[in-house]
């Protein structure tokens, strides 16, 4: 009859030994806990008190390619940044090495991050040749690269970084140029860096960019100075005797005075390429003069 009372749906052993169950799994839970803490701790540790202490586990590098005047290599790089096998992350100061880095002439601009724990990026930014320039140094001619800021970023490669495309730029006075060297201005010939040669470096450097070929076309830019105030721009085009006079220079103007430069290089109203000196666009309306002729004594 006591049977007859009892739940027939539960199993007094399957109730002992749920207990045990439950148990063993609280102990795998708080062991896997305990080693999820000890390696979570272990990597903590690495990352905060190990990692920043080590040797540089990277170093990225954007713009190195772009360097003008050569190829310079990721060992002469670290040199110039003071960067030994034994940099860590904490030992990096990245202005210190930005400023080592622009200690250099040929690069314009450089930025350094750092990235926590192990890694730094260095990007450059390298100086462009607008115009080529000719310079003293104790009596002899060298050429000189000029950037669009008139910085002296190339003394005696006048083949690098594509200088050989950019026209000369005449009527300077450079004497004894160094590396980094910026034009000042030159009180004696009344030429002003900031109102003459600086916009006309920026409109070479859009012309360069935008139609490199246009440049290609011009072998020399001469600053002529007029006697009270003021300059033109006389340029002598590539395989071509005309000179063209001009008041200001962009890509438009080039354009156009290139392409009268060809059309009166052809037989225009009798005048021939020879029987013509120049073009003058000063005043906004072509006109040519033509070349004087030599006296006859017959």
């Amino acid at each position: 009859m006591a049977d007859e009372y009892m739940n027939p749906g539960i199993n007094p052993k399957e109730n002992a030994n749920t207990p045990n169950v439950t148990g063993r799994f609280e102990k795998i839970l708080k062991v896997f806990i305990i080693v999820a803490a000890f390696v979570l701790a272990a990597e903590l540790i690495w990352i905060l008190g190990v990692s920043p202490f080590k040797p540089l586990a990277r170093i990225d590098i954007t713009g190195l390619d772009r360097i003008g005047r050569g190829s310079i290599s990721r060992e002469e790089l670290y040199a110039m940044a003071g960067i030994s096998p034994g940099t860590s992350y904490f030992s990096v100061n990245s202005r210190s090495m930005e400023r080592a880095l622009m200690n250099y002439s040929f690069f314009e601009s450089v930025r350094v991050y750092k990235h926590f724990p192990d890694r730094i990026h260095i990007f450059l930014e390298g100086r462009r040749a607008v115009a080529t320039a000719f310079a003293l140094i104790d009596g002899v001619t060298v050429p000189v690269l000029l950037d669009s800021q008139g910085v002296i970023f190339g003394i005696g490669h006048s083949g690098s970084n594509g200088a050989y495309s950019l026209p000369v730029l005449s009527g300077l006075t450079i004497e004894d140029p160094f590396l980094g060297m910026r034009l000042q201005d030159d009180p004696f010939f009344g030429l002003r860096i900031e109102a003459i040669l600086i916009p006309l470096f920026r409109e070479l450097e859009e012309i360069h960019f935008s139609s490199p070929e246009l440049l290609a076309a011009v072998s020399e830019i001469s600053i002529d100075l007029r006697a009270w105030d003021g300059y033109d721009l006389v340029i002598y085009p590539m395989h071509r005797r005309i000179r063209v006079r001009l008041s200001e220079l962009n890509e438009d103007i080039l354009r156009y005075t290139l392409l009268m430069v060809d059309v009166l290089a052809s037989d225009v109203d009798g005048f021939r390429e020879g029987e013509i000196d120049s073009l003058d666009f000063r005043s906004g309306i072509a006109s040519f003069i033509p070349r004087p002729r030599e006296a006859s004594f017959e």
